[in-house]
C-alpha cells in the first residue's frame, strides 16, 4: 500500500507541475511562446499525460482518474495553442500539427470512443483494439521464464483479476456490438490462460496458483458479460459528424464521411470494370492453382521476396536497404501465420488438425496462394520496409512512436498502392496474366471493407451486418462466411475509426501525391528522388508527406480553415 501511495503521489506531480506550467502559459497569452523548444517540452509532457496510471500492472481507468487525465490534455492543448511558429522551416510547423493530431486523436477518446467504459474487448489480450497500455498483458510466449523475469510474470497473473473487476466498474456504457465482440472471442480469452496455466504446471509451480486465479477471473468476466450484455445497447459507430471530425482533426484528412465513400464506390466502380476486362482478355488461359503443399508455398514466397527487391532497384524505382532483415521478416511470417492458423483451424476445424496442410483459408490465403507477389510485395516492402526506416528515425517528434493510429492511412496506403502500382511497373510481366486478376480482386475485397468501416460508422450496418456484407461483397466468395478475416478486420474497424477506409484513400493519396510532384518537376521527376524524399518525410498523415515533399500546405491550410467545433 505504502508502495503505491508514493507511485501515486509521484505521478500526481508531475502532473501538477505539467498542470501549472498550463497555468502560466494561459496567464501570459499576450507573450506567445516562439520557440521550438517549446514545442519539444509539450511534447514530452504530453507522452506522460496519455499514459495511465499503473501500479502493480493494474492501469487506472476509474472515471476521477479518466476525468483528471482529460483536464491535463485540456491544459496541454492550450499550451500547444500558445505557441506561435511564425518563423519555424516547414518541417518544425509540420511537427508543431503532428503533435497537435496526435492530442486531438486523445481528445476523440475521450469525448467520443471512451474505450474504458464503451468496450468490454478493451481489458481482454485477444481483443486487438485492447487499451494503449499493455499493463495486464501476459505476454510469455516461450516457456520457462527467465530467472529475471518470474517476478514481473507473478505481478502480471496477480492483476488479471483486478484488471477484469474494475472493468466491471468502469463499462457503464458500454456497445452492444463491441460486448458482442468481446464474447465472440472469450473462448480465445479462455484458451489463452488454459495454455499459461498448464505452461506454468510444467515449468513454473510457485506461479501455478496464480495463473489459475486468471484463468478463474478470465471466465468469471465472459459470464458477467454474458448476463449483463442486454443492458449494453449504446451504438458502437461513432456516428458521421464524430468520423468527420476524427477524419480531419486526428487524420488530417480533408474530405467528410460522404466525400469518402462517393471516393471509394468511384474506385470500385474502376477495380470491378477493370478485373472483368482482365478476365475476358484472359478467358482461355489457365486458372492459377494453389501450392500443393507447405514446402512449396514457402518456396513461392521466399522466391516472390527475392524477386520483389531486385525488381524496385533494377527499375530505378527505390533500393531496398541491406538493413530490412530479410530473415527476421520470414521467420515474423511465419510464426505470425502459424499462430493465426493454429487459433483458427482449431475453432474451424477442431483440435489435433493445426498441422494439416493447407488449413483454414480466408480470403487472402486465397490470394495468395495463387500468387504471393501482391501480399508479400504489401508486407514486406510495405509495412516491413516501413518499419525499419522509423525504427532509424531518431527525431524526437517525427521519429516517436505515434498513439491513436494517426499513421495508419500513411502506413496502409503505401503499401497497398504498390501491389497495383508495381503491376503497372512491370513486376508481374513475366507471370501468368492471370495473377493481374489478383491484384485487382486483392484490391475490390479492400473497398468491400472500406464501405463496411464507413456504414458501421454511420450505425447503418450492425458489426454482424458488416461481417455478412464483406462475405457477400468478396469477389469468388473467397471470403468464409462469418469466417476468422471478417471478424479480424471489422472489429478493427469498429475500434480504430477509419482504418480499412483509410486502406484506399491512403492509396489515392499516393497517386495524388506523386502527381503533384511530376506537375512541379515535369521532366526532372525521377521515382527513386520521389522515395527518398517519401521516406524521409516520415510515417506521418499524408496531408503532412505532401506539405514535407512539395512545400505547399494547401491541403493543410484547408484543413485547419474548414475544423469544425
Amino acid at each position: 500500500m505504502k508502495i503505491y501511495f508514493y507511485i501515486k503521489l509521484g505521478f500526481i506531480f508531475i502532473c501538477f507541475s505539467i498542470f501549472m506550467s498550463s497555468c502560466n502559459t494561459d496567464n501570459s497569452n499576450h507573450q506567445k511562446l516562439n520557440k521550438y523548444q517549446d514545442l519539444i517540452d509539450v511534447f514530452k509532457d504530453f507522452k506522460i499525460v496519455q499514459q495511465p496510471i499503473i501500479i502493480n500492472e493494474v492501469p487506472d481507468y476509474s472515471t476521477q482518474t479518466m476525468s483528471n487525465q482529460k483536464s491535463l490534455l485540456d491544459n496541454l492543448q492550450n499550451r500547444l495553442n500558445s505557441i506561435d511558429t511564425i518563423g519555424w522551416s516547414n518541417t518544425q510547423r509540420i511537427e508543431y500539427h503532428l503533435v497537435k493530431a496526435e492530442m486531438h486523436g486523445l481528445e476523440f477518446y475521450h469525448e467520443v470512443l471512451r474505450p474504458w467504459s464503451r468496450d468490454p474487448g478493451f481489458y481482454l489480450q485477444t481483443q486487438d483494439g485492447a487499451g494503449p497500455t499493455r499493463a495486464g498483458y501476459f505476454n510469455y510466449d516461450e516457456f520457462p521464464i527467465s530467472q529475471s523475469e518470474l517476478s514481473k510474470a507473478k505481478s502480471k497473473l496477480k492483476a488479471v483479476p483486478i484488471i477484469l473487476n474494475n472493468a466491471k466498474v468502469n463499462l457503464k456504457k458500454a456497445s452492444g456490438d463491441l460486448a458482442y465482440c468481446a464474447l465472440h472471442y472469450m473462448p480465445f480469452e479462455i484458451e489463452l490462460y488454459k495454455r499459461i496455466k498448464n505452461m506454468c504446471s510444467d515449468y513454473h509451480p510457485e506461479l501455478l496458483q496464480d495463473a489459475k486465479n486468471a484463468l478463474d477471473a478470465v471466465v468469471e468476466y465472459g459470464r458477467w458479460l454474458e448476463s449483463n450484455k442486454e443492458n449494453m445497447v449504446a451504438p458502437a459507430g461513432v456516428g458521421k459528424n464524430n468520423y468527420n471530425w476524427w477524419m480531419k482533426n486526428v487524420q488530417l484528412v480533408p474530405y467528410t464521411w460522404d466525400e469518402l465513400y462517393d471516393i471509394i464506390m468511384r474506385e470500385d466502380d474502376r477495380l470491378l470494370t477493370t478485373v472483368a476486362l482482365e478476365r475476358n482478355k484472359n478467358r482461355k488461359l489457365a486458372e492459377l492453382s494453389p501450392p500443393s503443399s507447405r514446402a512449396e508455398h514457402s518456396k513461392r514466397k521466399i522466391d516472390a521476396l527475392n524477386y520483389i527487391m531486385n525488381f524496385t532497384e533494377s527499375e530505378s524505382l527505390f533500393v531496398v536497404p541491406e538493413w530490412i532483415g530479410f530473415d527476421e521478416y520470414l521467420n515474423g511470417a511465419n510464426a505470425l501465420a502459424k499462430g493465426w492458423n493454429d487459433t483458427f483451424v482449431n475453432s474451424y476445424v477442431g483440435s489435433g488438425e493445426t498441422d494439416a496442410w493447407p488449413g483454414v483459408r480466408d480470403f487472402f490465403h486465397k490470394t495468395a496462394d495463387r500468387d504471393p507477389l501482391p501480399e508479400q510485395t504489401h508486407e514486406f516492402i510495405g509495412h516491413h520496409l516501413d518499419h525499419g526506416y522509423h525504427n532509424r528515425d531518431k527525431r524526437i517528434i517525427i521519429g516517436s512512436e505515434r498513439g491513436y493510429a494517426i499513421e495508419m492511412i500513411r502506413l496502409e496506403g503505401w503499401a497497398f498502392w504498390l501491389e497495383e502500382m508495381l503491376m503497372h511497373a512491370g513486376y508481374l510481366d513475366n507471370k501468368s496474366p492471370r495473377s493481374r486478376e489478383i491484384v485487382y480482386w486483392q484490391a475490390a475485397f479492400r473497398s468491400c471493407r472500406a464501405i463496411a468501416d464507413l456504414k458501421m460508422h454511420s450505425n447503418e450496418f450492425s458489426l454482424q451486418d458488416a461481417i455478412d456484407y464483406v462475405a457477400e461483397c468478396a469477389p469468388n466468395d473467397w471470403n468464409i462466411p462469418n469466417g476468422p478475416h471478417a471478424w479480424y478486420e471489422m472489429q478493427t474497424n469498429l475500434r480504430y475509426v477509419g482504418w480499412h477506409m483509410g486502406m484506399v484513400i491512403g492509396k489515392l493519396s499516393m497517386n495524388q501525391l506523386i502527381a503533384e510532384r511530376i506537375r512541379q518537376q515535369k521532366e526532372d521527376f525521377t521515382y527513386k528522388e520521389f522515395f527518398n524524399d517519401f521516406f524521409a518525410a516520415g510515417i506521418i498523415p499524408m496531408s503532412l508527406v505532401e506539405w514535407h515533399l512539395t512545400g505547399d500546405d494547401k491541403t493543410m491550410d484547408f484543413i485547419i480553415n474548414d475544423v469544425s467545433d
